[in-house]
């Protein structure tokens, strides 16, 4: 930063020169870009970009995720003065994370969208970044996947939820946040055999051969048990990860469209993605913060975090 330090600094979010370290600007003020971090679109120096994806057309249930980004960022400021907890490393002092802005596009024209999302994710993919995305509706992850896979192949998905998105649908125009990962399946977008799904707990006639996890076994088996399980059906394949706010129990994110009872605590999910360090995480979303059915903002905090873990992750394989 070139502002003198604490109490000084303000509007980070387009004042800020130096992309690492930390932001020393009061919680309540400024511009609230996501852990303070520089929006920018020229990725030019930088090694991650977190964007937002403010796309909710697709939801079976509640909408309001298009809320979700704005709301992330927000509740990001109550981390940006500090290193991420519990990591031996600090991502934000080491790594160059850009806040990237949210995706425009037409909400009249819903057909564009999963095509603009995927080339707005492939091209931060192209400059050689990291991605993070901020949804917005669990349809988003489909695109997201395209982009990967054209770059990188065939990936492996680690997969938080409560529900498996795996129902059928064999029409190309449909758009559906349930049906995302059928169809990433039938596209070759992933390897089944080397994805895993963790917390769900709605009944899924079909798995597509895609491992799963389902909430109770977190409960009994235990959160490193469940992380060495996932790390052993990923392996050293390219990785995307996806979190659901939903996977957890309403009692700790209850502003989501669809609510599951029986879910994770946020302890249970912070240990199981501290022990999946290691994974060759190529990028990841966090979907479905839905922040009108929570006034206590809990969920929007959860999901910061979520997007913080992600980061980590993100650059532990790649610190230096």
């Amino acid at each position: 930063m070139t502002l003198s330090g604490a109490g000084d600094e303000v509007d980070a979010g387009f004042r800020r020169t130096d992309p690492r370290g930390a932001s020393y600007e009061n919680v309540f003020g400024g511009a609230p870009s996501f852990l303070r971090r520089r929006y920018t679109r020229d990725l030019d120096g930088f090694d991650v970009a977190v964007t937002g994806v403010p796309f909710d057309q697709a939801v079976t249930h509640r909408p309001g995720s298009r809320f979700g980004p704005r709301a992330i960022r927000e509740a990001s400021l109550l981390q940006a003065g500090d290193p991420p907890f519990g990591w031996p490393y600090d991502v934000l002092s080491e790594f160059a994370i850009a806040d990237y802005g949210d995706m425009a596009f037409d909400y009249a024209k819903v057909h564009e969208v999963p095509a603009r999302i995927e080339a707005h994710v492939g091209g931060i993919l192209d400059a050689g970044c990291g991605a993070i995305v901020l949804g917005g509706d669990h349809f988003v992850t489909l695109p997201n996947l395209r982009a990967a896979a054209a770059r990188h192949g065939p990936v492996a998905l680690v997969h938080f939820d409560a529900h498996s998105d795996l129902w059928p649908d064999d029409d190309p125009e449909r758009i559906d946040h349930g049906t995302f990962l059928y169809k990433a399946v039938k596209e070759g977008l992933i390897l089944p055999d080397a994805s895993i799904q963790v917390g769900i707990r709605t009944t899924t006639p079909d798995q597509m051969g895609v491992h799963v996890v389902h909430a109770p076994e977190v409960h009994r088996q235990g959160p490193a048990e469940v992380a060495e399980r996932v790390l052993s059906v990923v392996g050293d394949r390219p990785c995307w990860i996806t979190f659901d706010i939903d996977c957890l129990d309403p009692a700790f994110a209850p502003g989501t469209g669809t609510p599951v009872w029986g879910g994770l605590a946020t302890w249970q999910a912070a240990m199981i993605l501290r022990d999946l360090a290691g994974l060759r995480l190529i990028g990841g979303d966090v979907v479905e913060v839905a922040p009108a059915y929570d006034t206590t903002g809990a969920t929007a905090i959860a999901g910061a975090h979520m997007a913080v873990e992600l980061l980590s992750l993100w650059g532990w394989t790649r610190r230096a």
